[in-house]
């Protein structure tokens, strides 16, 4: 592989890595599979995210996690130690984000993003229902302030 392709392969595998990282610091992500298996079941994990090395037993019990429901689960290019460093273990098979616009951004951010295109016209469906909700949250806010024809003074 030319170094030229190489280094920028290895920029985007930490651009998302970092993404993993800055999710476990602002408790975005869940790490391990028991704590990614109770937020999947209760259907808070917006995407499954499964090192490439990780055993074949972790990757089907990983997609029974989010079977029959429109959380995402991808195997990521990433090893365990890679995936473990991190966010400071020794290893991590499986993680799990649980805000929508975090695991967009790690999508997006992955070397072959066309890859993964089921999850991200999801997850981008979901981001966009939630600003949605927000904006008209926030309206909902403004006419209870200020009454409905009325803007506020400025």
């Amino acid at each position: 592989m030319p170094a030229c392709k190489r280094k920028w392969r290895e920029t985007t595998l930490d651009r998302a890595l970092n993404y993993l990282s800055l999710g476990k610091k602002g408790r975005l992500v869940e790490l391990g599979e028991e704590p990614v298996g109770a937020f999947a079941r209760a259907n808070y994990a917006r995407l499954v995210v499964v090192a490439a090395d990780a055993s074949d037993h972790t990757w089907r019990r990983a997609k029974s996690f989010v079977a029959g429901t429109d959380q995402q689960c991808i195997r990521a290019p990433f090893t365990k130690d890679e995936m473990g460093l991190a966010v400071g273990r020794t290893e991590l098979a499986m993680a799990a984000f649980t805000d929508t616009a975090m695991a967009l951004a790690f999508l997006k951010a992955l070397p072959e993003p066309e890859k993964y295109s089921v999850a991200v016209e999801s997850l981008e469906k979901r981001n966009q229902r939630l600003s949605q909700r927000r904006s008209e949250a926030k309206a909902a806010q403004r006419n209870k302030r200020f009454g409905k024809n009325r803007s506020p003074k400025k």
